[in-house]
């Protein structure tokens, strides 16, 4: 089903919308509209510049309606992924209207009574994108799967993973290699159209889900699979959700993907760390399991200018010897095929 979004956002577009700008570059559904009173305006383009979109920022759900949207899409992902309450109001106008609900909080906005009555009176429904489906506990089926699967990984959340394994995987296929996309996350669900939210499964069944997801990827036949990163190894609060896809996955290859403008793991003091000692941990951690290496480096340059992001290009590989670019940047083709030889099957370990 193609949809038409309403991206509700306010005080958030131009600043830390993650879910909505992700949406906006990668989603085949079309963003007609983007409510922030904020920006009220500007276009799209203009209050976020590598968004190559003209879409209209407006004031309301009233003034967003004039663009014929189908579905209101919540535009932002909070840290604790509450629904923030002035939000209320827009909601329910915006059910009133017929529009879909699509939210990716955590807050379940289905299981909420005044949205769900409404939804149910007006016919229209509400997708909860992080509810999570029943999931078993991790078999080692995903060891048998042929084609060489890919995990993103970080120096925090928030610096690009998913982006990264987007713009590989379409310069995957530009090179003529069939990639599967695997959405681990509320934002890479929406633009794919299915995947679960690792972060919302009991953390018994989270590999297990993890496992599911690349078992469902490998179905398409793929020539490699791209996972969606989650988290970072060393964050104090979503470390557990790191390991669970490193060990679901069950990767062949690691690509290690940062800012390397960020200091301290956002929101807390925890410093981030060094890519030699990232690079570290996440072969350690894979050893003795199943092994895997990390194969290159995807810098988020977004804070720097072009000579300050080359510089930190050239000490990224000079650190590591591994291939480094940013494939927003300066596009993913050469990253892609420097690592595209690298990806090949291993085996778990076994007595």
């Amino acid at each position: 089903m193609s949809r038409r979004y309403a991206i509700l956002a306010p005080e958030h577009f131009a600043r830390d919308a993650k879910t909505a700008h992700g949406v906006i570059a990668y989603s085949h559904d079309v963003t007609v509209a983007v409510i922030d009173p904020a920006c009220a305006g500007a276009r799209v383009c203009d209050a976020v510049p590598y968004l190559r979109s003209d879409a209209p920022i407006v004031a309301s759900v009233r003034e967003a309606l004039a663009f014929a949207p189908t579905a209101l899409l919540i535009g932002t992902a909070p840290k604790g992924g509450a629904l923030p309450a002035p939000w209320r109001a827009a909601i329910l106008e915006a059910i009133g209207a017929g529009l879909e609900i699509v939210s990716g909080l955590h807050d379940m906005l289905g299981d909420d009574a005044e949205f769900a009555a409404a939804a149910t009176a007006r016919g229209v429904r509400i997708w909860d994108v992080r509810k999570p489906p029943q999931t078993p506990i991790f078999s080692g089926a995903v060891y048998a799967v042929s084609a060489p699967t890919v995990l993103f990984v970080g120096n925090d959340c928030a610096v690009g993973k998913m982006t990264v394994a987007l713009e590989l995987a379409r310069a995957a296929e530009r090179a003529h290699a069939r990639a599967a996309f695997v959405p681990t996350g509320q934002t890479g669900i929406m633009i794919a159209g299915w995947g679960t939210a690792i972060d919302r499964v009991i953390a018994d069944f989270a590999p297990g889900a993890t496992e599911q997801l690349v078992l469902q990827a490998a179905r398409q036949r793929p020539d490699v699979i791209f996972v969606e990163g989650q988290g970072a190894i060393n964050h104090p609060a979503y470390a557990p959700v790191t390991l669970a896809l490193m060990y679901g996955a069950a990767p062949d290859a690691l690509v290690l993907v940062c800012d390397p403008a960020r200091a301290h793991i956002e929101s807390y003091a925890t410093p981030t760390l060094a890519y030699r000692e990232l690079i570290r941990i996440h072969e350690a951690l894979l050893a003795t399991v199943k092994p895997a290496r990390v194969v290159g480096i995807a810098l988020n340059t977004r804070r720097l200018d072009d000579d300050a992001a080359r510089a930190a290009i050239a000490h990224a590989r000079e650190a590591t010897h591994l291939p480094v670019d940013d494939v927003v940047r300066f596009g993913a083709d050469g990253l892609y095929a420097a690592i595209a030889p690298c990806l090949r099957k291993g085996a778990p370990c076994a007595v």
